[in-house]
């Protein structure tokens, strides 16, 4: 029988359900290959040695394995062959897991609050990250979202901050990328809005509060201040201030006769 690559490859995707990675893929036809060439040379009547199929080298496979995917969507077919962080896997199309669920009667999959959603991305491209910074940058407490995620396994303590007191930090875990469809965090879509020079800015801007605006910044004409002020002003100034002290000293006087009385 004709070595056909694709076919195999499929034949050992649907053999398990577990992922394959690349590499175990080379193992097998590694593994095949020796096998069929020690037989080869056992048997006394063995077939030209230039029949036996030739070693399928890793660049092969993956680029049958490509078409098997292309394949797959163009026919619309009732799986899919998904290449994960863990390696290449068989699924079924997403149209049918209603019914899939149903069969294995396992409860509505996870749906994500609004406020699990920007936790979770914050960390995804921010991490590793901190409680505080992920608070900084919400400006609401993250607590509640932050332990429902590490809850349904999408984040996980990676380590601690060396800032002081030692923070711990949290990273997203294999299970995000499954669960996102991704293979590798450097797929996610870019996110100028998300940059850590951007957070970082606004970091420091919430630290450091900009001063009230002005009234120039808002287009009205700015008072000078008495230091400021012209040297006629300036008299002006000073002229109805004592006359404000004058007319108060009178008040107080005025009053004190009137008690005395």
């Amino acid at each position: 029988m004709e070595f056909d690559l694709n076919k195999t490859l499929e034949a050992l995707l649907l053999s398990t359900a577990e992922p394959i990675t690349l590499k175990t893929f080379g193992e097998v036809f590694a593994r095949y290959h020796r096998e069929q060439t020690e037989a080869a040379e056992a048997e006394a009547d063995a077939e030209d040695p230039d029949a036996l199929p030739a070693l399928v080298k890793t660049a092969e496979i993956r680029e049958a394995l490509n078409a098997l995917m292309e394949a797959a969507e163009a026919e619309d077919k009732a799986y899919r062959i998904v290449e994960g962080p863990n390696g290449y896997q068989v699924m079924t199309a997403p149209v049918h897991a209603e019914f899939v669920r149903m069969l294995r009667k396992e409860p509505r999959p996870l749906k994500l609050s609004p406020a699990a959603l920007e936790t979770l991305s914050i960390v995804a491209y921010r991490q590793p990250v901190t409680r505080a910074e992920i608070e900084a940058i919400r400006g609401v407490s993250a607590d509640s979202a932050l332990n429902r995620l590490i809850e349904h396994e999408l984040a996980q303590v990676t380590g601690r901050a060396e800032l002081p007191g030692r923070p711990i930090q949290y990273g997203t875990t294999d299970h995000f990328l499954e669960f996102t469809g991704l293979r590798e965090l450097d797929q996610l879509p870019a996110s100028d809005v998300l940059s850590h020079h951007q957070i970082d800015d606004w970091m420091r801007a919430g630290e450091n509060p900009a001063p009230e605006p002005t009234d120039g910044d808002v287009g009205l004409a700015e008072e000078p201040r008495p230091d400021e002020l012209p040297l006629s002003q300036e008299y002006a100034e000073i002229e109805w201030q004592k006359e404000n002290t004058e007319s108060d000293a009178a008040e107080v006087v005025a009053e004190s006769i009137e008690e005395e009385q």
